[in-house]
């Protein structure tokens, strides 16, 4: 059984372009994850930002031929997690789809809740989708009892490439360790055999 992850932003142009774009390349060689990102005030078929697009180059990974697309509710049923750019998104997804309350975090709040997860409570298990389930469980039960500094990521639209270099830092960082426990906890990623 695989594992979905959806991220959500305002435009899909920048903010959950870039964690779409980020997770499939540190994913590539796990089988049985579906990464896939929406905007919440958008249209379809707009490309990404040209900043956004550097960033990923600078980050080492390729947007291709990504194009925008609106979050619908079906996204948001499907997915096992969703993960927003700010609170402001999550409220949104959470207000369309309130069943999803369990497993919808900003970025930087699931960064900051899966560091505080012991590794072993996640890569135990050989199949990404248990790995996924024990991740979310484990990020959930620590909701309320890790302070999540910071937990918004910012919109670098109109902004200079110093302020999309940042974001796209920033959205590498708090992805780094989620990403790492759910490809089962190796540095090359991948299932463990």
């Amino acid at each position: 059984m695989g594992f979905r992850v959806l991220y959500v932003c305002t435009g899909n142009i920048c903010r959950s372009p870039i964690a779409e774009c980020l997770t499939r390349t540190a994913l590539a060689a796990v089988p049985g994850v579906e990464v896939g990102s929406a905007g919440t005030r958008t249209v379809a078929g707009v490309p990404i930002s040209a900043g956004a697009r550097e960033v990923l180059r600078l980050l080492g990974t390729e947007a291709g031929e990504f194009v925008s697309r609106p979050l619908g509710a079906e996204m948001v049923e499907e997915a096992d997690l969703v993960l927003t750019a700010t609170r402001r998104h999550r409220a949104e997804v959470v207000t369309r789809v309130p069943a999803s309350m369990g497993r919808v975090f900003t970025i930087g709040e699931f960064g900051a809740l899966v560091r505080a997860v012991p590794e072993a409570l996640v890569t135990r298990f050989l199949e990404v989708g248990e790995r996924g389930r024990a991740l979310l469980a484990e990020a959930t039960a620590r909701r309320g009892v890790v302070r999540v500094a910071d937990p918004d990521v910012i919109d670098p639209i109109g902004r200079s490439g110093r302020v999309y270099r940042a974001v796209g830092r920033r959205i590498a960082a708090e992805l780094s360790v989620p990403l790492r426990l759910l490809a089962g906890g190796t540095e090359s990623g991948g299932d463990r055999s």
